[in-house]
């Protein structure tokens, strides 16, 4: 079983950037891939991207496509995800996910889920 902790989030203006982190335990947190979803106040959570137990591909959701960047360190038992350029429809609980060996949308694929951190962009 893996837990995972993220951190990373806050209050930023329009335009700036934002390092999530993914803290994992457990000795299957390398072997699988790394989901990220967030989830707008009143709104169902929706997928962001997906790297690969390896980090060799990655799946981005239109919305992200060109400013998010995923990364998985294996030897650190950590994923990133690296928010540029933001926009205020990018605020949300940010989750990072994992279970699945290679990454995917579906929620249901993915058995290990984080408590979540805030993103928050003021324009």
């Amino acid at each position: 079983q893996v837990q995972l902790v993220e951190s990373g989030g806050g209050l930023v203006q329009v335009g700036e950037s934002l390092t999530l982190s993914c803290a994992a335990s457990g000795r299957d947190f390398a072997r699988n891939a790394v989901g990220w979803f967030r989830q707008a106040p009143g709104k169902e959570r929706e997928f962001v991207l997906a790297i690969s137990w390896n980090g060799g591909s990655k799946d981005y959701s239109d919305s992200v496509r060109g400013r998010f960047t995923a990364s998985k360190d294996n030897a650190k038992n950590t994923a990133y995800l690296r928010l540029n350029d933001l926009k205020p429809e990018d605020t949300g609980v940010y989750y990072c996910a994992t279970g699945a060996i290679y990454g995917t949308d579906i929620e249901a694929e993915y058995d290990s889920w984080g408590q979540g951190t805030q993103v928050t962009v003021s324009s």
